[in-house]
């Protein structure tokens, strides 16, 4: 399936390809537009919309696209549910509620310092989504979860 989003990828647009491509279709194909034209670009690849105004995939409620995404698709994995906390803080700009969430917007900002190609971006931040996964799986297995 195609998926769309906003061009210039930060944090829960390469948070939301991973988790998707990781938990829920392994054969996404990622699309990257101006924000004006993901509606009309989406129409005509037939591509779901994620990470902008006004689609279900997106911000709502004080949550995240990458929550929503956890939500939509049913995914009950605890560890996934410790990485949006992450992934959440390090989006919404309040960095405070999660001890790692500076990090992960540090670490987003520089990725796209050094890898302005939104598809080259992804390609190497997947591997810090994996092994901060593995992290979030290890911590949950510690507290017994």
């Amino acid at each position: 399936m195609k998926w769309i989003t906003r061009s210039h990828v930060h944090v829960d647009r390469v948070a939301c390809p991973w988790l998707i491509s990781r938990f829920v279709d392994s054969q996404a194909q990622f699309l990257f537009v101006a924000p004006s034209q993901v509606q009309e670009v989406a129409a005509q690849e037939n591509a779901m919309a994620f990470d902008v105004p006004g689609v279900g995939l997106g911000h709502h409620d004080g949550q995240c696209s990458f929550e929503a995404i956890i939500e939509h698709f049913g995914l009950k994995d605890k560890a996934l549910g410790r990485l949006a906390k992450i992934v959440s803080a390090a989006d919404s700009g309040h960095p405070e509620q999660d001890a790692l969430a500076a990090g992960l917007e540090a670490i987003a900002t520089g990725f796209g310092l050094r890898f302005p190609d939104d598809q080259a971006n992804l390609a190497r931040q997947f591997e810090v989504y994996d092994a901060l996964y593995a992290w979030c799986r290890l911590e949950i297995a510690r507290d017994g979860g």
